[in-house]
Parts: C-alpha cells; sequence; structure tokens
C-alpha cells in the first residue's frame, strides 16, 4: 500500500515496515480505521521524515508516533491511544491507555525496546 503525502488528514501515523509485528499491528489497524482520516508514513521507505520531523531515525524505528491535527506528537502507548480513539471498537483501549498509563507507558517502553533489538540483531535495518 502506498502512503499519502504528509499534511492531507487529520492524523498522521509514523511507524516502522521493517518490524514484522510493527508491520502487522498497522495493517490490522488500518483494516479497522477510516484511513481517509488518517497518513500512515512508513519511515523505513522514507527514512528523510525523521530529520523533517526533528526526531532521530532509529527513535522514530523504535516508537510508533501519531501527530494529531494540531500537530501534538504522541509517542508508544499515547500513540496507540490515539489510534483506538479515532476506531469503532477500539475506543475502550484509549480509556483503559488513559487510565493506566503508569503501567502502560513503562510496559510499551520495554516491548518496543525488545522488537527493536531483536530486529536490529536480525538486520531488518
Amino acid at each position: 500500500m502506498d502512503d499519502k503525502t504528509p499534511g492531507t488528514a487529520s492524523t498522521t501515523v509514523y511507524y516502522n515496515s521493517a518490524c514484522p509485528v510493527c508491520d502487522a499491528g498497522i495493517c490490522y489497524q488500518r483494516a479497522r480505521m477510516d484511513v481517509a482520516k488518517v497518513d500512515f508514513i512508513d519511515v523505513n521507505a522514507r527514512p528523510e521524515v525523521a530529520a523533517a520531523l526533528g526526531i532521530d531515525l532509529e527513535t522514530l524505528r523504535e516508537r510508533l508516533h501519531v501527530r494529531d491535527a494540531q500537530g501534538h506528537m504522541q509517542v508508544g502507548d499515547q500513540a496507540f491511544a490515539a489510534l483506538w480513539v479515532q476506531t469503532r471498537g477500539q475506543r475502550w483501549l484509549a480509556t483503559l491507555i488513559a487510565r493506566l498509563g503508569w503501567l502502560t507507558g513503562p510496559l510499551y517502553k520495554l516491548v518496543a525496546r525488545c522488537l527493536y533489538r531483536w530486529n536490529r540483531a536480525r538486520g531488518n535495518w
């Protein structure tokens, strides 16, 4: 699937397709969402986006980033919540993140770090 030009939707998702777990998650999310409102930018295919955002490429590869219509960037578990709040049948997950952020934030960071290291060891980037 080709990504749309950035700036044509109210939400922009920055994800890493080189990670098979991340790619599968984004494919699943795309199928559930009204993607007309969302730009999906694959940072693996478009690494120059990191510099344009002022974010280190490796940081962008490691964690999901979502920019909302107001330009606020959400990262990690908060990025998932930003997507879930827009997805029918998943809004309850966004509420769960809001209430359990003290747990979901550190847990996401741990899982993301492990996935990042696993992918680097496998030579995915």
